[in-house]
Order: structure tokens, then sequence, then C-alpha cells
């Protein structure tokens, strides 16, 4: 039986319309240290949260040109933690007054027959990887630290192997929809951490 068509609607998350500001930048491992360090100076937590987390992808093709995107994440290092769902709307990147690249944000724990009802309702898995790094905080903002490690067999997450020579650096904040001055706090948060790494609005549609 084929799945119903597809609609994009927008998604409010509930009564509060959260959208997420992002920066984002990479350091090579052999300057990860130097980085740490440099966060442990600049944040609230000294030493951060680490996190090893199992993210699969799932897409859903309906009429429209693009497919339906959903994330399903679990934490790997942490038993009896929930899973998470999450959507991502279209990055809002036309205005140059902004600093960080701004996009809606819905992010909700789940049962554990998460991907089984993902499957149920017509979504197929995309890709999976691994995610393992540091997460440091700064007032609201969040900073991630982190490596990508690529499954090499499908549902085994025993057998990885890191995807590049380097870690991904996220600067991010959510909030209520029209706090565009966030962006602000984050843009000034980011000169302090050059040389050691430029975080910038990405447009994802240039890494395609």
């Amino acid at each position: 039986m084929e799945a119903p068509p597809v609609t994009m609607m927008p998604v409010t998350g509930g009564t509060i319309n959260m959208m997420e500001y992002l920066l984002q930048g990479s350091v090579l491992d052999q300057s990860l240290e130097s980085l740490l360090h440099r966060l442990r100076g600049l944040c609230d937590n000294m030493e951060p949260e680490t996190f090893l987390d199992h993210e699969l992808v799932f897409l859903l093709k309906g009429q429209q040109a693009s497919p339906f995107v959903l994330r399903a994440r679990r934490a790997m290092d942490r038993a009896g933690m929930p899973w998470h769902l999450r959507y991502l709307g279209q990055p809002e990147i036309g205005d140059k007054s902004r600093h960080a690249l701004v996009r809606n944000c819905v992010d909700i724990a789940t049962s554990d027959n998460l991907t089984d009802f993902l499957v149920e309702m017509g979504f197929r898995m995309d890709h999976e990887f691994v995610a393992k790094g540091h997460v440091f905080r700064k007032g609201i903002m969040k900073i991630v630290v982190y490596k990508i490690f690529r499954i090499l067999m499908p549902g085994n997450t025993e057998s990885i192997e890191p995807l590049s020579l380097s870690y991904l650096v996220e600067l991010n904040v959510v909030a209520p929809a029209g706090q565009d001055v966030v962006s602000d706090d984050m843009r000034n948060f980011a000169e302090q951490l050059k040389p050691l790494v430029h975080l910038e609005k990405i447009d994802p549609k240039r890494l395609m």
C-alpha cells in the first residue's frame, strides 16, 4: 500500500515556534586540544559534557522536489535514555542582518520503537552515522565539538571508522522566533575562537 501524499506544513513545535540559530566550522585533529583549552576558559562548564550518539536519517518522498527529512538519535553511552526525533526546517539565509543561519527546529523525546514507527509511516532510512564529542555551554549558547564516524556494516555501531581528519564545531542557540539578537552574541563569541576555528553562517545547499 502506498504512503499518502506528503504535504509540507509548517512545523511549529506546539504553541511556540522554536528556531535554531547556527554557526559552523571545523578544526583538524591536531588542533582539537588547543580549541578545547580555549573553550574551557570561555564557557560556563570548564569540563565539557561528552556524548556518543547513533543517528539515523529518514526520508519520506512525496510530491515535492525535496523529500521530508527526520532524524532519529539515541545515546550509546547512557543506558535508558530515550530516543530523540528531530526536524530541521529549510534555512532562512536571505537576511544579511542576521549573523547566523536560522531554521525551524523541533526536537522531542520518544519511545524505543521510533525507527519502526517511521518505517510504518512510509519513511526509509537514507544513512546512519556515529557522532562522538564534547558539549560546552555559555549562557543559552551551546558549543558542540564532535567527530563523525562512518558505519561500515549497516546497523553495527561497533564497526566504524572516522569520516575525516577533522572535528566539526557548531555554535547554536534554540530560541523562540524573532529573537534575532542572539545572533549578535553568537558572532561576538565566535570572534573569541579565532584563529583556532572560523565559525560561519553556512548555507547547506553549498555543500551539495
